[in-house]
């Protein structure tokens, strides 16, 4: 999406509750989202009511309006609002703000509202921002009480026998970051001044002892460690006098407090250097187009009654995306054939010339865009058109070239066809004539440039229809002997066996060109195969090592504390999370390759036989 069209977009509703009172994804925020093909930083804020979460995400805008504040004790933001902005320090990125609704509004009362509200943000957004006020002691916490319910509104698969999930959220979570407004405490503890990042994580140290009272204190503490691992904090001094908060929108900077515009200056610095890219379960990178499709797909689940499901949105997702992949690198094809296509082509190398050039970066386009094709089944089937778009080209070429040639030969051979309908040749001596004016023709014929492909066989079959006036005109010519004629006919077979020789060959060299084509193609297909396998790969054990390191921590944490139980079950966890983390082995990609290959063989039957060998070089080549 160009910039231009991103700064001149406003917020709007993306999800609102609708007449129905269920949660309904808005079309205008969606075709917004469809016009974004660059990957999108999702920051969302979430918090109770008339907390002042719409004025930090106005900053990150780097409006003083937009979402709107309000100035009473009555909530504005209903549902989710959306505003794409251009990335300020990295422009290749669009960075999506989400205002959510005001959890605990006493005059809607709805908490299932409230958390299916929360439970989206989470699942949107990249970056979590939760707002609230004041300190956070122990009532903060538990009003964060949303974030211990999850379990409830989120699935990691679509199939878990009912066990317990929560291990896996802080592999897809968001990061996680605590705005503390209001806030007027020194930042110390036990006498040492400490950071905000560190009065957070002290404010979730778990209390000893398996009592109902440390459950219930330790609950929400365990699910924000354990959900979000990546944490940090910012604490916010008032920021005017009670009478200037009513008209927020209407102050610069110049009018508020200097501490709190330099903590709203740190805030929006920290999060457009540190706020990722979003990306779903697997590593995969999100663009705008894909986040719509992700709030139609989470939302939809809403409505049905069921959970929304990280697995089958992924799925989902990926089988709208593939789809588009696969049309858009058909389409790139065709486009680039049909404008560099000049029919027709002087020889068949040159049509393959073309057709691997954009070939080649129509698998490119296929594969950036693409993603959880698991089985190759769209890779296949691009192979498969694309082979097929390029055996319709070929069999253009092949009858364009016939037809330029049999127009050369209309105009070249005109005075031969008149002088054998008048009867020319048919006298004494008309056969040496004849002979010697087809070959005049013959050789002008052959210097007419850019007949193509087709230029011999076109130029045998027409003498081949024409050997019957020949074999007249011989017979008519008194001047020869017997012996004389016999030699002729002799002649006149040989010079038709070599026109039939040079035709074969030509057709020959037509095929091996196309096998040799269709062998460059599997090779081209598995190359950026394994690539993109390579790279999956590694996004995967990216997003396994970067829960690890964050388990890790914890663990250091809980032993500190004296949490040795929890720390050895932390410890077994750690050791599965390696185990998965454990890269595939090349007969995995061989099985793949060789899958792919026998598939391929099917519309592919240049390189039938041929796939193992091809799959196993490229297997020694990469890994």
């Amino acid at each position: 999406m160009a910039n231009s069209r991103v700064q001149k977009s406003a917020p709007v509703c993306l999800i609102e509750n609708g007449e129905d009172g269920q949660l309904q994804v808005i079309p205008e925020a969606l075709d917004v989202l469809r016009h974004i093909e660059q990957p999108v930083v999702v920051v969302a804020v979430v918090g109770l009511y008339r907390t002042g979460k719409s004025y930090l995400m106005n900053k990150l805008a780097g409006k003083t309006q937009g979402f709107s504040l309000g100035s009473t004790i009555q909530s504005h933001t209903k549902g989710i609002w959306m505003w794409c902005v251009p990335h300020p320090t990295k422009p290749d990125l669009t960075l999506v703000l989400l205002d959510t609704e005001g959890l605990g509004d006493v005059e809607k009362g709805d908490e299932k509202n409230d958390n299916w509200i929360f439970a989206l943000a989470v699942l949107l957004s990249s970056t979590l921002v939760y707002n609230s006020t004041g300190t956070i002691n122990n009532n903060a916490v538990q009003q964060l009480h949303y974030v211990t319910e999850l379990t409830e509104h989120i699935k990691v698969k679509s199939q878990t026998d009912e066990e317990d999930e929560s291990n896996e959220f802080a592999r897809f979570f968001p990061s996680f970051v605590w705005t503390v407004r209001d806030f007027t405490l020194d930042l110390v503890i036990d006498g040492q001044q400490v950071t905000a990042d560190e009065y957070l994580d002290n404010s979730l140290k778990l209390k000893p002892g398996h009592n109902k009272s440390s459950q219930q204190y330790n609950l929400p503490r365990e699910c924000i460690r354990n959900y979000f691992p990546t944490r940090k904090c910012f604490v916010f001094t008032r920021p005017t006098t009670p009478e200037n908060m009513k008209r927020m929108e209407e102050l610069s900077d110049s009018d508020l407090e200097p501490a709190f515009v330099q903590q709203a200056r740190d805030f929006s610095n920290h999060t457009f250097a540190h706020a990722q890219t979003k990306t779903m379960k697997g590593g995969y990178t999100v663009t705008g187009r894909m986040l719509g499709s992700l709030a139609e797909a989470y939302v939809k689940a809403i409505r049905s009654g069921q959970i929304p499901c990280l697995d089958n949105a992924v799925l989902a997702l990926a089988q709208i995306e593939n789809n588009r992949a696969l049309d858009d690198a058909i389409s790139y094809y065709l486009q680039e054939m049909e404008q560099w296509v000049a029919y027709p082509t002087e020889t068949q190398e040159e049509l393959s010339d073309l057709h691997s050039r954009f070939e080649k970066e129509a698998v490119k386009i296929f594969m950036d865009k693409s993603f959880k094709d698991d089985d190759q089944k769209f890779q296949l089937k691009l192979m498969e058109s694309l082979q097929k778009k390029y055996q319709s080209i070929c069999e253009r070429n092949e009858k364009e070239s016939r037809k330029v040639c049999e127009s050369i030969i209309m105009n070249q051979f005109e005075v031969l066809e008149e002088k054998v309908k008048d009867g020319i040749y048919m006298t004494t001596g008309g056969y040496e004539e004849y002979k010697r004016d087809l070959q005049d023709f013959i050789s002008r014929y052959k210097e007419v440039p850019s007949k193509g492909i087709k230029a011999d066989e076109v130029l045998k079959d027409y003498l081949q229809s024409k050997e019957d006036i020949g074999k007249a005109v011989l017979a008519a010519d008194k001047s020869l002997t017997e012996a004389q004629r016999r030699m002729e006919e002799e002649q006149a077979r040989t010079e038709a066996a070599e026109r039939e020789n040079r035709a074969i060959r030509e057709q020959q060299h037509v095929l091996q060109q196309q096998m040799e084509d269709q062998e460059r193609t599997y090779r081209e297909n598995m190359e950026q195969l394994l690539v993109k396998m390579e790279e999956d790969r590694k996004n995967a054990m990216q997003e396994q090592e970067k829960v690890i390191e964050a388990r890790l921590k914890e663990q250091k944490d809980l032993l500190q504390q004296g949490f040795n139980d929890r720390a050895q079950q932390m410890e077994n966890e750690i050791s599965r999370l390696r185990e998965e983390a454990q890269p595939k082995s090349r007969s995995w990609f061989s099985n793949v390759l060789e899958t792919v290959g026998n598939v391929a063989t099917l519309f592919l039957p240049g390189i039938a036989g041929k796939a193992l060998g091809i799959g196993s070089s490229l297997i020694s080549r990469f890994f």
